[in-house]
């Protein structure tokens, strides 16, 4: 058994962090001392492993959250967390698109960007809101 602190050290999770994830039911709340402090078990700090890594794999906290509710029925199909991983997986290469199209349109501003005078460049010019935004912007602020 260690306290709050001695399971930041360990698991490398700060120490509000883990208080948030006991206040949103990721872990459950611990035992006491008379003098009350925390007190975490193995099982605690197992979990909060487990917390840390799916979140450094970018998995959300409902998912996390239905994560360890089925982990919990041992003896179910792993169909359910097998769809929540395939989603997961599909929102990664959603991402992964997306930040190679961002980077491909950077690349091409780079490209074209002649660097002799900021009047001509061409990155600043792609940054700046069309004209068409500008005029539907003043409308709003009459």
């Amino acid at each position: 058994m260690q306290g709050i602190g001695a399971l930041a050290r360990t698991t490398g999770v700060k120490v509000e962090t883990i208080r948030y994830y006991e206040r949103i039911g990721l872990l459950a709340l611990p035992t006491r001392t008379s003098g009350n402090y925390r007190i975490y078990r193995e099982e605690d700090v197992a979990r909060l492993g487990f917390v840390r890594r799916a979140r450094t794999l970018g998995f959300s906290i409902d998912q996390i959250r239905t994560l360890l509710d089925l982990a919990d029925q041992p003896d179910r199909s792993c169909a359910s967390i097998d769809a929540i991983a395939k989603e997961h997986l599909e929102e990664i290469d959603h991402k992964i698109a997306d930040l190679t199209s961002l980077r491909e349109e950077l690349a091409t501003r780079i490209d074209a960007c002649s660097s002799n005078r900021v009047a001509e460049c061409r990155i600043l010019e792609a940054l700046s809101p069309a004209p068409d935004f500008m005029k539907s912007a003043e409308g709003r602020s009459s």
